[in-house]
């Protein structure tokens, strides 16, 4: 069952360098949520924040809360890994493991959360294909090396991935910018359907992309160059686009900068 993640007064750094300040915000369970703003104002970072991926960086740490129903995501007590495992991750480049075939490819992380029969394994990795719509093209060739597929292939492959270890939320970072617009759009057909099973945050740089598959919106800017980002506005989708309430988000969406 998908998740609700509240965030109250979160910092982040890089070292002394503070990227992203006193970002609060609520993303609901089953929606979309994207994020959207120029380069360098914090949304990959804060989007990496949220499955404390942000740390793994040397000299990287946050301050604040992130709550999953709840519950303290950066609390003593809770493992980095666990919640990586809650909280998936679709990198902006396709990332396949190289010399893995198609089937290992999806069954990798199965492995690293205990021992799965072969039976069990099998259905989860079909399972997995047909959620991310690949299980037609590459049902008969699930032996052959994953990075042997198309870039868009490639990218449903991470997704298939991602939801065969079955995270509550899916995060992904500008998941259609290596990406043809064929398969931008199948990629966005793809997240109109997960959305009934996760809840999903996407990064993009698109404005039309944020308009066709989000439910809700937040617009990052710096204040200014060498200023932390923070959150200027977040609506639903529609009011974002059609009457943002801050100058700066009409503007940016209207194309004047950025």
């Amino acid at each position: 069952m998908s998740k609700q993640i509240q965030v109250s007064g979160l910092d982040a750094y890089y070292g002394s360098h503070k990227a992203i300040e006193d970002v609060s915000m609520t993303i609901e369970p089953r929606s979309i949520t994207a994020f959207i703003g120029p380069s360098g104002c914090g949304k990959s970072t804060f989007l990496r924040t949220l499955n404390r991926m942000h740390e793994v960086i040397p000299g990287a740490r946050v301050d604040g809360k992130v709550l999953l129903d709840g519950e303290d995501l950066y609390a003593g007590t809770v493992e980095p890994v666990s919640v990586r495992r809650m909280i998936g991750m679709v990198f902006q480049r396709p990332n396949p493991f190289p010399t893995m075939s198609i089937y290992e490819n999806v069954a990798a992380g199965l492995r690293l959360n205990g021992r799965v029969s072969k039976a069990q394994t099998d259905a989860i990795v079909e399972e997995s294909l047909k959620g991310a719509n690949l299980w037609n093209e590459v049902k008969d060739r699930l032996n052959k090396p994953g990075a042997g597929l198309s870039g868009g292939q490639q990218q449903r492959l991470c997704i298939a991935r991602a939801i065969a270890v079955k995270p509550q939320v899916l995060l992904m970072d500008e998941p259609c910018s290596a990406l043809d617009p064929i398969s931008t759009l199948a990629i966005e057909d793809l997240m109109a359907k997960l959305k009934d099973e996760f809840t999903i945050v996407i990064v993009t740089h698109n404005m039309q992309q944020a308009a066709r598959v989000s439910d809700r919106t937040a617009f990052f800017n710096l204040a200014e160059q060498g200023k932390p980002g923070k959150v200027i506005e977040m609506d639903e989708t529609s009011r974002m686009f059609t009457n943002p309430s801050e100058k700066a988000t009409e503007d940016y969406i209207t194309g004047r900068f950025g």
